[in-house]
């Protein structure tokens, strides 16, 4: 098995919307309906959010064997829904979107794009690189970030039904 992580564009949005929406079907399986809800991403208003992301920044695409595995875009910050939160005071790059196609959980293309965006963040001089998650249920998202070296910092709710947030960091310098 190998892995590949390219850089994606425009013509990737077909998989990348593939992958969340195999993400949804994935989490609706087992029960956990309040990260993402239960109805496909790929028909809801998230293609707007994934294209925005997209356009200000870098998307990264796993592969494994030739295969889109995996994804996450990177941006210079959170976004305003988070706006309310403190800055960090430096600069940064944010992970948004990660992703993966269930046919190849456990092979290891997020750890490697969570890499991959470190190193990115590095090469480019800055020394911050965060992310946020879903925090409600069993943590085991914010688990696993923490397994790829970030900590957590803030945590937060979200839109009327208080969805649980976390705001992670990892230091790159």
């Amino acid at each position: 098995m190998t892995i590949i992580i390219r850089e994606g564009g425009p013509d990737d949005l077909p998989s990348i919307l593939r992958m969340l929406d195999s993400s949804v079907e994935w989490l609706v399986s087992q029960g956990r309906t309040r990260q993402w809800g239960t109805e496909p991403l790929s028909g809801t208003r998230t293609v707007g959010a994934v294209e925005r992301a997209m356009a200000e920044g870098t998307t990264y695409i796993a592969e494994i064997d030739g295969e889109p595995a995996a994804t996450l875009t990177l941006t210079d910050g959170p976004g305003a829904y988070l706006s309310h939160l403190p800055a960090p005071g430096e600069p940064e790059r944010y992970i948004h979107w990660l992703a993966s196609d269930r046919r190849f959980k456990g092979r290891g293309a997020g750890s490697a794009l969570l890499e991959h965006a470190a190193e990115v963040t590095r090469r480019a001089g800055v020394g911050l690189l965060r992310v946020d998650c879903y925090a409600g249920d069993d943590r085991k998202l914010v688990a696993y970030y923490e397994a790829n070296g970030f900590t957590p910092t803030h945590t937060y709710t979200h839109g009327p039904d208080a969805w649980p947030g976390q705001v992670l960091a990892r230091r790159v310098d």
